[in-house]
């Protein structure tokens, strides 16, 4: 790839993270140590999963929701919200929870570079999806004004696409979360095999899709299947552009009968 073509390219880095703002009740004796900053970083994140994720090494392996693990109850009552009208809702709510069958795919923020290609390639495969009765579902995380620039400029499906600004689903799931999986993961290189892809769909990007909370930028998503609520396929990305295969994805979207 020649210089050229590659300043073409959106910059896959983002502003740094704010540092915490430390409370009184955290304020520490002047004449102690002051906590490094990979210490203070687990200060930020929303729950136990999403902190473990943040402290993990790049090299760490997280084991995915397993079939029969109840993760499609669990999911069922995550509230998020309609890229189309802004409302919350469950997201047991979006496909028949007895036979009903949903490819739930989890960007990791509307504002990376690598997701306008991964919410491209399945806006391409939506019509698949549909001939097999699956109801596709493209969650990621920011807020609702911000899911509408991707879809308005890709463009994207609005009725196929939610916000998660809390990272509800994310923790739930147990995405990676962190710095080394965001920028150093060794799977993140496969995005250079995919060049052309990812020039063509960010032809129109702006970084004014990236959430206002900068630390969102650091969570990793996925690609999950259900049939009612039992959970057939999963897949976390490894790091940043470490897409699930789609083609493994149809091919259980399209063995699996629905009813």
């Amino acid at each position: 790839m020649d210089a050229t073509t590659a300043a073409s390219l959106p910059r896959l880095s983002v502003p740094p993270a704010p540092r915490p703002t430390i409370t009184p009740s955290r304020f520490r004796p002047n004449d102690a140590p002051v906590p490094s900053r990979r210490r203070l970083s687990l200060r930020f994140h929303r729950s136990p999963v999403a902190a473990a994720a943040a402290a993990s090494s790049p090299s760490a392996t997280s084991s995915s929701p397993e079939p029969g693990s109840g993760i499609g109850d669990a999911l069922g009552g995550v509230s998020i919200f309609s890229a189309a009208t802004g409302e919350p809702v469950l997201i047991r709510d979006l496909w028949d929870q007895n036979e009903g069958m949903a490819v739930v795919a989890l960007l990791r923020h509307f504002g990376c570079p690598c997701c306008w290609e991964l919410a491209s390639v399945l806006k391409d495969a939506r019509e698949r999806f549909d001939s097999a009765g699956v109801k596709l579902i493209a969650v990621g995380v920011g807020t609702p004004d911000k899911a509408r620039i991707l879809a308005e400029r890709l463009p994207f499906p609005l009725d196929c696409l939610y916000a998660d600004p809390e990272r509800k689903a994310y923790d739930l799931l147990g995405l990676y979360f962190g710095v080394g999986r965001t920028f150093f993961n060794p799977a993140s290189v496969k995005v250079f095999s995919r060049f052309e892809s990812l020039k063509e769909a960010t032809k129109n990007y702006t970084i004014k899709a990236t959430p206002d909370d900068r630390l969102s930028v650091l969570q990793q998503g996925g690609m999950f299947v259900f049939k009612g609520k039992e959970l057939l396929y999963a897949r976390k990305d490894e790091g940043t552009g470490d897409h699930a295969p789609l083609d493994d994805v149809l091919d259980i979207c399209c063995k699996v009968p629905v009813a």
